[in-house]
């Protein structure tokens, strides 16, 4: 909300003193508030005030710096850095600041910050009648979408009902109610540093189904939980992410691509305007909002951008709906958080980042949240932050700060990845503090086996992992047979279960229906060679077996189809009953 100015004379313009890049010192004899908004030079170039020094402020600035110098005019706005909220984001892509990047110039000069998207409408249905008394959060009407939109009343308003729009096309910034002499439109706008309010926070116990095996049935996450997907360079993070929005059961999903190649952007958007949505079969780009703030774009807009995520991800959340916000990366969010700290001249922490780095992830993460919102609908964010350490060291302050914040941690194996094994989710150094829940979760379902099909699959995963280094010494035929079966098991589930093609119609995505077949027919073949084994079999027989149609049953059957499956495991039990014993 913009503050009235203080009574007086009129105070002295403000002027631009000095300009370092992002960091730009203005005087500032009029009165300006920690994170306000000012717009600096004739281009009125957004920028944020960061430190207040006497009459004198530092300012963050989101754009390009080239050209602005001393003496150039700064005009504050009294208001701190809000972005605007509405129907219309889905299906657009913006820049950290939530302006659309349609028709946008390299540098984005001369944008607005609330510039918005053409004149579209949507249907309005009322859901009270003039009258009606509403508390803030309570659902006005319905917004007709391709996600069940709903127009609320603000956080801040309650009251009664003076005034109400009829049933009709309307568009984002027209007055469709009154509540307690407030207008309400669609459109709205929010300070994005600070976090929307619910009702109450709610334990995270949903299932998020993102229809990668390796993470539904090893690491699981809950909805309103958060992730952390640690990997080096080329260990398959982007891929893995892009696999997640496009096939995660969520309603709504946030993109945010920040400091990342502009080519890997680029093909996120393409991919999200081709896919159809399997959940309402149109494209999936219209339940999606993108937003990028690529590596040639202005470093600073990065800072602004995952908090603009979240504020856009809390409004789709306060409406009832489940959503994830994806960023890729918070490395190079935090790399902007390194250069602008050391342009300041502040005092640096562990590898030159600045001391509030651990809080500055905390808060980020923090406002992920399974909640009871304010009109009593349930709803929830569910946040997945990549990390980029440099050159794969997991110890440096990013990833080791994010890994103490986080419920899961997916983390990516460079020789996983270099062995073409996709995705490349290490069992050995991952994690998930959501499991215990959510086998409770799926034992309420009906599926009571859920965490003992997990447990053993991590077991033998584990155990083969330990036999890897002592077959490399003295090769699988020193083995005892019970353990050159473990060696055995090791390969069937990372190949017929674990593994997944990305590109293949048939694997990209697997049901929960198909993981639990694809594992009961590994685990019962497994079984069915120890026995052998234990009856006195000769493990060479076993292994000379040909399991082909069990590693191609992911392949062989649909994104929720089970009969291939049962057919490939019988077809190998088949085979191993033909082992003399």
């Amino acid at each position: 909300m913009t503050r009235a100015p203080a009574a007086g004379p009129a105070p002295e313009a403000a002027r631009v003193l000095r300009v370092a890049g992002p960091l730009v010192e203005i005087s500032c004899p009029a009165p300006v508030a920690m994170h306000d908004l000012v717009e600096l030079g004739g281009h009125r170039l957004t920028g944020e005030v960061v430190a207040i020094r006497g009459d004198t402020a530092a300012v963050q600035a989101y754009e390009y710096t080239g050209g602005l110098a001393p003496g150039h005019p700064v005009e504050p706005q009294g208001r701190p850095l809000s972005v605007r909220l509405a129907p219309d984001l889905l299906g657009g892509v913006y820049d950290g600041l939530l302006r659309p990047l349609a028709g946008a110039g390299d540098l984005l000069l001369g944008t607005a910050p609330d510039a918005g998207p053409g004149r579209r409408t949507w249907r309005f249905t009322p859901a009270v009648t003039e009258g009606t008394r509403v508390t803030a959060g309570a659902v006005l009407g319905g917004i007709g979408a391709g996600v069940a939109l709903r127009l609320l009343v603000p956080a801040d308003v309650s009251g009664e009902v003076t005034r109400l729009a009829p049933a009709g096309e309307w568009g984002a910034d027209a007055v469709l109610a009154v509540v307690g002499g407030h207008e309400v439109r669609m459109a709205q706008y929010w300070p994005v540093r600070r976090p929307r309010p619910v009702a109450r926070r709610l334990p995270a116990e949903v299932p998020l189904t993102t229809g990668q095996r390796a993470v539904d049935l090893l690491f699981p996450v809950a909805r309103g939980s958060t992730v952390a997907v640690p990997g080096g360079f080329g260990t398959g993070k982007t891929m893995l992410l892009q696999q997640i929005a496009k096939w995660c059961d969520a309603d709504v999903i946030v993109y945010v691509g920040c400091g990342e190649r502009g080519n890997e952007m680029a093909d996120v958007i393409e991919e999200l305007a081709e896919l159809t949505d399997p959940r309402t079969g149109g494209r999936l780009a219209e339940r999606t909002v993108t937003i990028a703030n690529t590596s040639n774009m202005p470093m600073m807009a990065r800072e602004a951008s995952v908090y603009t995520a979240a504020t856009v991800a809390e409004y789709f959340r306060d409406m009832g709906l489940d959503v994830v916000l994806i960023a890729d990366s918070t490395s190079r969010w935090a790399e902007a958080l390194r250069e602008f700290a050391s342009r300041m001249g502040e005092l640096p922490a562990e590898e030159g980042y600045p001391a509030g780095l651990a809080s500055r992830l905390a808060a980020f993460y923090e406002r992920a949240a399974a909640a009871r919102v304010l009109g009593g609908a349930t709803g929830s964010v569910t946040v997945i932050g990549a990390v980029s350490p440099p050159g794969g060291d997991r110890t440096e302050p990013v990833t080791a700060h994010t890994e103490r914040f986080v419920r899961c941690l997916w983390s990516l194996d460079r020789d996983l990845a270099y062995a073409r094994h996709y995705p490349a989710v290490s069992w050995a150094d991952s994690f998930s503090r959501d499991a215990p829940a959510l086998a409770a979760a799926h034992a309420r379902a009906g599926d009571g086996e859920w965490a003992e099909r997990r447990g053993r699959v991590t077991r033998l995963l584990a155990e083969a992992d330990r036999l890897a280094d002592l077959v490399e010494l003295v090769g699988v035929t020193a083995l005892p047979p019970r353990e050159r079966i473990s060696v055995l098991a090791g390969r069937l589930l990372r190949e017929a279960l674990i593994q997944q093609n990305a590109l293949s119609p048939a694997d990209a995505y697997s049901a929960p229906e198909k993981t639990a077949a694809l594992v009961e027919a590994v685990l019962t073949v497994i079984d069915r060679c120890a026995e052998l084994a234990d009856a006195g079999a000769r493990v060479e027989d076993v292994e000379g077996v040909d399991f082909t149609p069990l590693l191609r049953a992911r392949e062989t059957a649909g994104p929720a189809q089970t009969a291939p499956v049962a057919a490939a495991r019988d077809t190998v039990l088949g085979l191993l009953k033909g082992v003399p014993v």
